[in-house]
Protein backbone atom coordinates (compact mmCIF):
# COMPACT_ATOMS: atom_id res chain seq x y z
CA UNK A 1 0.00 0.00 0.00
CA UNK A 2 0.93 3.64 -0.44
CA UNK A 3 2.95 5.29 2.32
CA UNK A 4 0.29 7.91 2.90
CA UNK A 5 -1.67 8.78 6.04
CA UNK A 6 -5.25 10.04 5.75
CA UNK A 7 -6.60 12.43 8.40
CA UNK A 8 -10.34 13.11 8.71
CA UNK A 9 -12.14 15.29 11.28
CA UNK A 10 -15.72 14.47 12.27
CA UNK A 11 -18.73 15.60 14.28
CA UNK A 12 -22.04 13.77 13.84
CA UNK A 13 -21.19 12.49 10.36
CA UNK A 14 -23.14 9.21 10.33
CA UNK A 15 -24.67 10.14 6.95
CA UNK A 16 -21.32 10.67 5.24
CA UNK A 17 -18.42 8.90 6.93
CA UNK A 18 -19.05 5.39 5.57
CA UNK A 19 -18.84 6.57 1.93
CA UNK A 20 -15.68 8.50 2.72
CA UNK A 21 -13.98 5.51 4.36
CA UNK A 22 -15.17 2.97 1.78
CA UNK A 23 -13.53 4.97 -1.01
CA UNK A 24 -10.19 4.82 0.82
CA UNK A 25 -10.05 1.05 1.18
CA UNK A 26 -6.94 -0.40 -0.45
CA UNK A 27 -5.16 2.93 -0.66
CA UNK A 28 -3.48 3.07 2.74
CA UNK A 29 -3.22 1.24 6.05
CA UNK A 30 -3.16 4.47 8.10
CA UNK A 31 -6.47 6.33 8.44
CA UNK A 32 -6.90 8.69 11.40
CA UNK A 33 -10.30 10.05 12.43
CA UNK A 34 -10.39 12.91 14.94
CA UNK A 35 -13.89 13.23 16.40
CA UNK A 36 -15.03 16.16 18.53
CA UNK A 37 -17.78 14.39 20.45
CA UNK A 38 -20.33 12.94 18.05
CA UNK A 39 -23.67 11.97 19.57
CA UNK A 40 -24.78 9.89 16.58
CA UNK A 41 -23.35 6.65 15.13
CA UNK A 42 -20.17 8.20 13.72
CA UNK A 43 -17.85 6.31 16.08
CA UNK A 44 -19.71 3.03 15.61
CA UNK A 45 -19.45 3.31 11.83
CA UNK A 46 -15.77 4.29 11.92
CA UNK A 47 -14.91 1.27 14.02
CA UNK A 48 -16.31 -1.00 11.31
CA UNK A 49 -13.27 0.08 9.31
CA UNK A 50 -9.60 -0.16 10.20
CA UNK A 51 -9.07 3.39 11.51
CA UNK A 52 -7.35 5.07 14.43
CA UNK A 53 -10.35 6.77 16.08
CA UNK A 54 -9.40 9.67 18.37
CA UNK A 55 -11.53 11.94 20.55
CA UNK A 56 -10.61 15.60 21.05
CA UNK A 57 -12.60 18.65 22.15
CA UNK A 58 -12.99 21.07 19.25
CA UNK A 59 -11.01 24.32 19.43
CA UNK A 60 -10.75 25.23 15.76
CA UNK A 61 -10.28 23.41 12.47
CA UNK A 62 -6.52 23.93 12.27
CA UNK A 63 -5.88 22.60 15.78
CA UNK A 64 -8.12 19.60 15.16
CA UNK A 65 -6.38 18.69 11.90
CA UNK A 66 -2.88 19.24 13.28
CA UNK A 67 -3.73 16.98 16.20
CA UNK A 68 -4.64 14.22 13.78
CA UNK A 69 -1.47 14.83 11.78
CA UNK A 70 0.62 14.25 14.91
CA UNK A 71 -0.56 10.61 14.94
CA UNK A 72 0.22 10.00 11.26
CA UNK A 73 2.49 7.02 10.61
CA UNK A 74 3.80 8.38 7.31
CA UNK A 75 5.36 11.70 6.28
CA UNK A 76 2.81 12.42 3.56
CA UNK A 77 -0.74 13.26 4.59
CA UNK A 78 -4.04 13.42 2.71
CA UNK A 79 -6.50 15.67 4.54
CA UNK A 80 -10.21 14.99 4.00
CA UNK A 81 -13.53 16.08 5.43
CA UNK A 82 -16.09 13.41 6.27
CA UNK A 83 -18.39 14.52 3.43
CA UNK A 84 -15.66 14.10 0.79
CA UNK A 85 -15.22 10.96 -1.31
CA UNK A 86 -12.39 9.97 -3.65
CA UNK A 87 -13.56 9.29 -7.21
CA UNK A 88 -12.11 6.16 -8.82
CA UNK A 89 -9.97 8.34 -11.10
CA UNK A 90 -8.55 10.30 -8.19
CA UNK A 91 -7.92 7.09 -6.23
CA UNK A 92 -5.93 5.75 -9.18
CA UNK A 93 -3.95 9.00 -9.54
CA UNK A 94 -3.02 9.07 -5.85
CA UNK A 95 -2.09 5.40 -5.93
CA UNK A 96 0.50 6.12 -8.65
CA UNK A 97 2.26 8.97 -6.82
CA UNK A 98 5.97 8.57 -6.18
CA UNK A 99 6.58 10.97 -3.31
CA UNK A 100 9.59 13.28 -3.31
CA UNK A 101 10.93 15.28 -0.40
CA UNK A 102 8.62 18.30 -0.32
CA UNK A 103 5.72 18.15 -2.76
CA UNK A 104 2.21 19.57 -2.63
CA UNK A 105 -0.46 17.66 -4.57
CA UNK A 106 -3.74 19.16 -5.77
CA UNK A 107 -6.89 18.01 -7.58
CA UNK A 108 -10.34 19.32 -8.44
CA UNK A 109 -13.24 19.34 -5.99
CA UNK A 110 -16.62 18.55 -7.53
CA UNK A 111 -19.36 19.87 -5.24
CA UNK A 112 -22.73 18.11 -5.10
CA UNK A 113 -25.85 20.08 -4.26
CA UNK A 114 -29.06 18.28 -3.30
CA UNK A 115 -27.49 15.14 -4.79
CA UNK A 116 -26.48 16.68 -8.13
CA UNK A 117 -22.98 17.75 -9.28
CA UNK A 118 -22.50 21.50 -9.79
CA UNK A 119 -20.18 22.36 -12.68
CA UNK A 120 -20.77 26.10 -13.12
CA UNK A 121 -21.25 29.28 -11.11
CA UNK A 122 -17.61 29.30 -10.02
CA UNK A 123 -18.01 26.04 -8.08
CA UNK A 124 -16.00 23.92 -10.52
CA UNK A 125 -13.18 23.31 -10.95
CA UNK A 126 -12.61 24.15 -7.28
CA UNK A 127 -8.95 23.23 -7.00
CA UNK A 128 -7.73 21.93 -3.64
CA UNK A 129 -4.21 21.03 -2.55
CA UNK A 130 -4.52 18.43 0.20
CA UNK A 131 -1.51 16.08 0.03
CA UNK A 132 1.75 17.27 1.55
CA UNK A 133 4.74 16.36 3.71
CA UNK A 134 3.91 16.99 7.39
CA UNK A 135 7.58 17.80 8.10
CA UNK A 136 7.28 20.97 6.01
CA UNK A 137 3.69 22.12 6.45
CA UNK A 138 0.95 22.50 9.05
CA UNK A 139 -2.55 23.97 9.25
CA UNK A 140 -3.01 27.58 10.37
CA UNK A 141 -6.07 29.84 10.63
CA UNK A 142 -9.41 29.51 12.42
CA UNK A 143 -11.95 30.39 9.70
CA UNK A 144 -10.01 30.03 6.44
CA UNK A 145 -7.55 27.37 7.53
CA UNK A 146 -4.67 26.74 5.15
CA UNK A 147 -1.43 24.78 5.06
CA UNK A 148 1.59 26.95 5.81
CA UNK A 149 5.03 25.68 4.82
CA UNK A 150 8.44 26.22 6.39
CA UNK A 151 9.97 25.65 2.95
CA UNK A 152 8.23 26.28 -0.38
CA UNK A 153 6.98 22.97 -1.83
CA UNK A 154 6.79 21.84 -5.44
CA UNK A 155 3.14 21.95 -6.55
CA UNK A 156 1.77 19.10 -8.65
CA UNK A 157 -1.73 18.65 -10.08
CA UNK A 158 -3.16 15.16 -10.43
CA UNK A 159 -6.21 13.92 -12.34
CA UNK A 160 -9.56 12.99 -10.84
CA UNK A 161 -12.25 14.66 -8.74
CA UNK A 162 -12.76 14.75 -5.01
CA UNK A 163 -16.54 14.44 -4.64
CA UNK A 164 -17.95 16.82 -2.05
CA UNK A 165 -21.41 16.15 -0.56
CA UNK A 166 -21.76 19.10 1.81
CA UNK A 167 -25.28 20.31 0.95
CA UNK A 168 -27.92 17.59 1.16
CA UNK A 169 -30.68 20.21 0.93
CA UNK A 170 -31.13 23.94 0.44
CA UNK A 171 -31.83 24.60 4.11
CA UNK A 172 -28.38 23.27 5.07
CA UNK A 173 -26.79 25.54 2.45
CA UNK A 174 -28.70 28.57 3.72
CA UNK A 175 -27.74 27.98 7.34
CA UNK A 176 -24.07 27.37 6.55
CA UNK A 177 -23.97 30.53 4.44
CA UNK A 178 -25.53 32.60 7.21
CA UNK A 179 -23.12 31.25 9.83
CA UNK A 180 -20.13 31.84 7.57
CA UNK A 181 -21.25 35.40 6.73
CA UNK A 182 -21.45 36.27 10.43
CA UNK A 183 -17.99 34.81 11.10
CA UNK A 184 -16.50 36.79 8.21
CA UNK A 185 -18.20 39.99 9.38
CA UNK A 186 -16.61 39.54 12.81
CA UNK A 187 -13.21 38.85 11.29
CA UNK A 188 -13.34 41.89 9.00
CA UNK A 189 -14.57 44.12 11.82
CA UNK A 190 -11.68 43.03 14.05
CA UNK A 191 -9.18 43.59 11.23
CA UNK A 192 -10.29 47.23 10.83
CA UNK A 193 -11.80 46.86 7.37
CA UNK A 194 -14.37 49.41 6.30
CA UNK A 195 -17.35 49.48 3.92
CA UNK A 196 -19.45 52.21 2.41
CA UNK A 197 -23.21 51.81 2.83
CA UNK A 198 -23.48 51.44 -0.94
CA UNK A 199 -21.78 48.05 -0.62
CA UNK A 200 -24.90 46.69 1.10
CA UNK A 201 -26.47 46.64 -2.37
CA UNK A 202 -23.52 46.47 -4.75
CA UNK A 203 -21.87 43.37 -3.26
CA UNK A 204 -24.95 41.10 -3.35
CA UNK A 205 -25.91 42.35 -6.83
CA UNK A 206 -22.46 41.66 -8.22
CA UNK A 207 -22.25 38.28 -6.46
CA UNK A 208 -25.48 37.09 -8.07
CA UNK A 209 -24.69 38.54 -11.51
CA UNK A 210 -21.20 37.06 -11.49
CA UNK A 211 -22.21 33.56 -10.38
CA UNK A 212 -25.43 33.19 -12.37
CA UNK A 213 -24.49 34.94 -15.62
CA UNK A 214 -20.72 35.51 -15.96
CA UNK A 215 -19.82 32.08 -14.52
CA UNK A 216 -22.76 30.36 -16.25
CA UNK A 217 -24.56 29.25 -13.11
CA UNK A 218 -27.83 29.16 -15.07
CA UNK A 219 -26.53 26.00 -16.79
CA UNK A 220 -26.98 24.17 -13.47
CA UNK A 221 -30.74 24.88 -13.64
CA UNK A 222 -32.75 25.62 -10.49
CA UNK A 223 -29.82 24.66 -8.27
CA UNK A 224 -27.62 27.20 -10.04
CA UNK A 225 -30.19 29.94 -9.39
CA UNK A 226 -30.60 29.03 -5.73
CA UNK A 227 -26.83 28.86 -5.17
CA UNK A 228 -26.34 32.32 -6.69
CA UNK A 229 -29.29 33.72 -4.73
CA UNK A 230 -28.05 32.29 -1.42
CA UNK A 231 -24.51 33.55 -2.05
CA UNK A 232 -25.85 37.02 -2.83
CA UNK A 233 -27.84 37.06 0.42
CA UNK A 234 -24.74 35.96 2.35
CA UNK A 235 -22.81 38.89 0.81
CA UNK A 236 -25.55 41.27 1.96
CA UNK A 237 -25.67 39.73 5.44
CA UNK A 238 -21.90 39.98 5.90
CA UNK A 239 -21.90 43.73 5.24
CA UNK A 240 -25.09 44.23 7.29
CA UNK A 241 -23.58 42.41 10.28
CA UNK A 242 -20.42 44.47 9.89
CA UNK A 243 -22.38 47.72 10.21
CA UNK A 244 -24.28 46.38 13.24
CA UNK A 245 -20.99 45.69 14.99
CA UNK A 246 -19.64 49.10 14.03
CA UNK A 247 -22.80 50.84 15.30
CA UNK A 248 -22.65 48.92 18.58
CA UNK A 249 -19.03 49.92 19.07
CA UNK A 250 -19.79 53.60 18.42
CA UNK A 251 -22.70 53.53 20.87
CA UNK A 252 -20.40 52.14 23.57
CA UNK A 253 -17.85 54.92 23.20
Amino acid sequence: MLKLSVVIITLNEEKNIAKCLEALQGLTDDIIVVDSGSSDKTEEICKQFKVNFLLRKFDDYSSQKNYGNSFAKYDYILSLDADEVLSQKLFSSIEKIEFGENEFYGFNLLNHYCGKPIRFGGWYPDRKYRIWNKNYGKWEGKIHEKIVFSKKPKRKLIKGNLLHFSFENRQVHQQKSINYAKLMAQKEFESGKNYSYLMLYLKPFYKFFSMYFLKLGFLDGKNGFFIAKTSAYASYLKVFEFFLKKKHKNNCI
